[in-house]
C-alpha cells in the first residue's frame, strides 16, 4: 500500500518541484489595445480598447504556465491616451511595491502602444529595482485575425523570467523585439512592427522562445536615477509646442504663465522661429525650456544664440520623453546647468 502511494506521489511531487523553481513573475494590467475587441476579426482599427479583463487574456493563454509562476492584478482599465501623471505616479508606486518583495522575480506590464513609450522612459527613471520590468501591448485586438497580443505577452513573460534581463532598465516588448525604454518609439499607426529603436535599433530579440541581448544602454536609469516619486502626489506642469511654418507666439504667450516647463518639438536641430525666439527675448519670469526636435533621430546640439537666452538642450530624446525628464527633474531644482546635466546624464 505504502509503494503504490508513493508511486502516486512522484508525479505530483515533480510538478510541485518543478512550480516552485520557475520565476515568479507578476503581471500589471492596465488596459490598452492587448484587451480590446472589435465587432468582426478582420477589423484593426475600429475596436473599442480595454474591455478584457487581464485573468481573461489569461484564461486563453497557451503555454504561460510552463515559463513562469503568473500572478497578475487589474490595476486599471484604460485607453493609454487617457493616461495621467497621476497615474504613471501610482503605477511607479505599485511597482516598487511588488518589486520589494523577495519573491517577486520581475513584472511585466501591459499597456496601451499609443503612450507606451512615456510610461515606460517613466517607470525607467523611477522603478527603484535591478529586476525586470517589461511594458507589452499589441497593434491589433485580441478579437483580431493573428492578433498580436498572445506572443508578446508570451515573450514578455519570457523576457521578465530570464535573468540576463536584470540591470537593462525598463523595457519594451514587441513584435519579437526587446526595445530599452528611454530609445524606443512607436513608428507607424498600424503596422505590428511599430515599435522601432530608431536611432540605436533594439537591444535585443526572442526567437523561438530564446532571449538574446547584444547591447546595454549607458544612461541612467532605475536604481541608478536619482528621482525618487515615494512622496510625491503631483508632477510639476510641463506643457510642448510644436515648431512649424507660420507658427506664432499665440499658444507660447497663453501657457507660459501656467506651466513650469515647456518643452519645443522645434523644427531640424531643436529650431525656434523668430516670433518664439522674440517673445523670450521679452518675456520676465519664463519656465524652463527646453529644445528638442520633432525629426526621427538625432541629438539637438546647444547652439549660442538659444544658450544666451536659458534655453536647454534635450539631447536625443523624443518632445515627449523631454517633457517627462524634464517634470522629474523640476521636482528637484530649478537650477538651469542642474537640469541640463539632467538631460546629459539620463
Amino acid at each position: 500500500m505504502c509503494s503504490v502511494y508513493l508511486l502516486l506521489l512522484r508525479p505530483f511531487r515533480a510538478i510541485a518541484e518543478t512550480e516552485s523553481k520557475l520565476p515568479n513573475i507578476h503581471i500589471v494590467a492596465t488596459g490598452g489595445t492587448i484587451a480590446g475587441l472589435a465587432k468582426s476579426a478582420t477589423e484593426t482599427s475600429d475596436y473599442n480598447p480595454a474591455l478584457l479583463s487581464i485573468n481573461t487574456i489569461l484564461e486563453n493563454a497557451v503555454g504561460f504556465n510552463t515559463i513562469a509562476n503568473i500572478n497578475s492584478e487589474q490595476f486599471s482599465q484604460l485607453d493609454s491616451t487617457d493616461m495621467t501623471t497621476n497615474d504613471l505616479l501610482a503605477l511607479t508606486k505599485r511597482i516598487n511595491k511588488l518589486l520589494s518583495d523577495d519573491s517577486v522575480d520581475g513584472v511585466v506590464v501591459t499597456h496601451g502602444t499609443d503612450t507606451m513609450e512615456e510610461t515606460a522612459y517613466f517607470l525607467n527613471l523611477t522603478v527603484k529595482s535591478n529586476k525586470p520590468v517589461v511594458l507589452v501591448g499589441s497593434m491589433r485586438p485580441a478579437s483580431a485575425i493573428s492578433a498580436d497580443g498572445p506572443l508578446n505577452l508570451y515573450n514578455a513573460i519570457l523576457i521578465a523570467a530570464n535573468k540576463v534581463s536584470c540591470d537593462k532598465g525598463v523595457l519594451i516588448a514587441m513584435n519579437d523585439g526587446i526595445y530599452a525604454a528611454r530609445d524606443v518609439r512607436k513608428t507607424s499607426t498600424h503596422k505590428t512592427n511599430a515599435f522601432q529603436g530608431t536611432e540605436y535599433g533594439c537591444i535585443g530579440t526572442v526567437q523561438s522562445g530564446v532571449v538574446r541581448y547584444y547591447y546595454n544602454s549607458i544612461k541612467k536609469h532605475t536604481i541608478e536615477s536619482c528621482f525618487d516619486i515615494d512622496d510625491l502626489n503631483e508632477l510639476p506642469k510641463v506643457e510642448i509646442i510644436y515648431e512649424y511654418i507660420g507658427s506664432s507666439d499665440t499658444l507660447l504667450s497663453n501657457i507660459v504663465r501656467n506651466c513650469e516647463g515647456i518643452v519645443f518639438a522645434g523644427n531640424g536641430n531643436g529650431n525656434l522661429n523668430k516670433d518664439t525666439e522674440s517673445f523670450i527675448k521679452s518675456t520676465e519670469s519664463l519656465p524652463v525650456l527646453v529644445r528638442s526636435s520633432k525629426t526621427l533621430s538625432g541629438a539637438v546640439q546647444q547652439i549660442e544664440k538659444y544658450k544666451s537666452l536659458g534655453i536647454l538642450t534635450a539631447d536625443d530624446l523624443t518632445p515627449q520623453k523631454a517633457r517627462i525628464l524634464l517634470m522629474l527633474a523640476l521636482t528637484k531644482t530649478n537650477n538651469l546647468i542642474e537640469i541640463q546635466d539632467f538631460f546629459n546624464e539620463y
